[in-house]
């Protein structure tokens, strides 16, 4: 009976509940593990005395970065982590996708805009401002032309927390194609789903978003299948994932272009796929023996 925690965090007002946790403990525990939901900053928590800790829901990471990064190396000394340490090191800074481009790989442009780098935001077009260490679109918003001011306070904002900025043009398709979320299981495609737009023009970048609005089954194209691939075989040293999700949306060109790729605590969305339940159980119990 191996012993599997589920990495998740504490209950608060700006982090979401996780529907697939419960369900995922206890389809674990019916499959003969010895599972348990564990909070990934309880000091309290031994997490040596588990054969395997699989990343899950640590929706708070993203402004604990540092700290959550020196956890996940502890855990990987201390036992089996998924996904390792080092590529949560690596996907918790969303610099990463310049090094996807430079390998290749058709991303959204962005641009960096680090504490002390000189600003110059669009002028001609609709723009996305965000910081490197971000999820659900928390601190992200949306811009138009006219709106320097307030974009560059944002920014200013960011710095000021020490959060390097990032600045993407706002790809339009997103609000009549959506974005499409591929997931993937030991390095095959385990099912996909669009949602719509998250960020809609005027919404303070200090609000609360939906960050799954309208979220719908889907299937991908071949070219969708294909760039998602190009992107998980960029990632550096070609490493063992468990799990990993590609968002792709739809470039000036029609092709599809990688948003971003969520290889740290990505929403499975199983309550939305529950067919997928038992690979995912059978993937954790192999990754737990082996």
């Amino acid at each position: 009976m191996p012993r599997i925690a589920l990495a998740t965090c504490r209950p608060g007002p700006e982090v979401s509940a996780d529907p697939d946790l419960p369900v995922l403990v206890e389809a674990l525990r019916e499959a003969g593990a010895r599972a348990s939901a564990e909070v990934w900053d309880d000091p309290g928590v031994d997490w040596g005395a588990f054969d395997l800790v699989v990343i899950r829901s640590t929706w708070d990471y993203s402004w604990r970065a540092a700290e959550f990064t020196a956890w996940a190396d502890a855990c990987g000394k201390a036992t089996r982590l998924r996904n390792p340490a080092d590529v949560v090191r690596w996907n918790t800074d969303k610099r990463y996708l310049g090094e996807l481009a430079a390998a290749g790989v058709p991303v959204v442009p962005t641009r960096y805009v680090a504490p002390g780098d000189p600003l110059d935001l669009p002028r001609d077009h609709e723009y996305v401002v965000k910081p490197t260490s971000g999820a659900g679109a928390r601190f992200a918003a949306r811009y138009g032309p006219g709106d320097h001011d307030t974009a560059a306070a944002h920014v200013a904002r960011m710095h000021a927390e020490g959060f390097t900025a990032m600045v993407q043009p706002y790809v339009t398709s997103i609000d009549t194609d959506g974005e499409r979320a591929l997931q993937f299981l030991d390095g095959r495609l385990l099912h996909a789903g669009r949602k719509g737009a998250v960020l809609a023009p005027g919404t303070p970048y200090d609000r609360k978003k939906t960050a799954h609005p309208g979220l719908e089954v889907w299937t991908p194209t071949p070219a969708e299948l294909a760039v998602a691939e190009r992107a998980l075989a960029a990632v550096p040293g070609r490493p063992e994932l468990l799990y990993a999700r590609v968002d792709l949306v739809t470039g000036r060109d029609g092709a599809p272009v990688v948003m971003e790729l969520e290889l740290v605590e990505p929403n499975l969305f199983l309550s939305l796929h529950t067919a997928s339940l038992p690979r995912v159980v059978a993937a954790v119990l192999t990754a737990a023996r082996r």
